[in-house]
């Protein structure tokens, strides 16, 4: 053995596909969200596009739950597109009427979720944070205006908990059942220099310890640790030396899957990654009598897993029959 594996203590959770999951925080929550929705999971995903700093998160699950919260006093307009300092620059419109029904749209959809999940994921991506000078507020995204706009700042173990315990109390009164998985995101941030990109994710791990440690329905689940330590080689990151390849991505998926997923779930998936591997298919034949009885049995199949599963394939289906029609 030449490596040190991390091993994540099963969790009470036993989540199944009919769970609902919301994933919110940096790309990490974007990876392992993708990955749910992929195995038909009940998932939303990052509905305010990619965030990094504890604060934006908290602010954005708070207004989400209900909380007063007046974006238009956020809005910035940049060569001639309308932004929100606090949401990713995927959520921009040149129309500003458009954007704010966008989020309005976005802040409806998180508030059912949230409503109906038995799990919200967060990923934390850096203490960096950036202020608006004008302001003094946090800013998600500085949507590339200039930098004399803002301060950059670390924040400090205590204002990234004292964010989440107000967030946990608004989060208990919406879902009481809700728990609550914090990670730190295994992808480092060295615009910041290493140095402070160390610092940075020391400080989201301590608070991350400190609320586990504190509340009961807080779980945490060790990403980062198992990049850097069981995974600790070049060779699972991608080119840039900064992001986990698929390789690695999949071997924390599949640790996350075992420590908060039910047992039906995980006989699930190798069924269904048959599946998937069999709609990709492209034959160099595809009229030849033979590809098209593989059609028509995976088609057969796919109805099966439907039945057993109570999962819906329709979209998968719909791709085969298009194949058939096409002969």
């Amino acid at each position: 053995m030449f490596r040190t594996e991390v091993n994540v203590s099963p969790a009470s959770l036993a989540l199944g596909l009919q769970s609902n999951v919301l994933t919110f925080g940096s790309c990490f929550a974007e990876v392992i969200g993708n990955k749910l929705l992929q195995n038909k999971a009940r998932a939303l995903v990052n509905p305010f596009g990619t965030l990094f700093n504890p604060i934006s998160v908290c602010k954005l699950l708070q207004a989400a739950a209900g909380q007063p919260y007046n974006f238009e006093e956020h809005l910035v307009q940049h060569n001639g597109i309308w932004y929100v300092y606090d949401l990713h620059s995927s959520l921009s419109s040149p129309d500003k009427e458009e954007l704010t029904e966008l989020i309005r749209q976005r802040l409806q959809q998180t508030e059912q979720q949230l409503q109906q999940a038995s799990l919200l994921i967060i990923t934390l991506g850096t203490a960096v944070s950036y202020k608006l000078i004008k302001t003094g507020a946090i800013v998600a995204n500085c949507h590339k205006l200039p930098a004399s706009n803002f301060n950059r700042e670390l924040l400090s173990i205590t204002e990234i908990s004292t964010a989440f315990e107000s967030l946990l109390a608004v989060l208990n009164q919406v879902n009481p059942n809700l728990k609550v998985l914090l990670t730190v995101s295994p992808v480092r941030h060295i615009k910041e220099t290493i140095e402070i990109n160390s610092v940075s994710k020391s400080i989201l791990r301590v608070a991350c310890h400190q609320l586990k440690q504190t509340h009961d329905h807080v779980l945490y689940f060790p990403a980062y640790e198992i990049m850097m330590d069981d995974l600790r080689d070049y060779r699972f990151y991608k080119p840039d030396m900064l992001h986990p390849t698929e390789v690695a991505e999949d071997y924390i998926w599949q640790k996350f899957t075992k420590a908060y997923f039910s047992k039906e779930f995980q006989e699930f998936l190798p069924e269904w990654e048959k599946m998937l591997r069999a709609v990709a298919h492209r034959p160099f034949h595809p009229d030849t009598p033979a590809h098209q009885a593989f059609l028509q049995n995976t088609i057969a199949q796919l109805r099966q897993l439907e039945l057993k599963y109570k999962i819906d394939a329709s979209a998968e289906q719909q791709q085969l029959q298009a194949q058939l029609q096409q002969v």
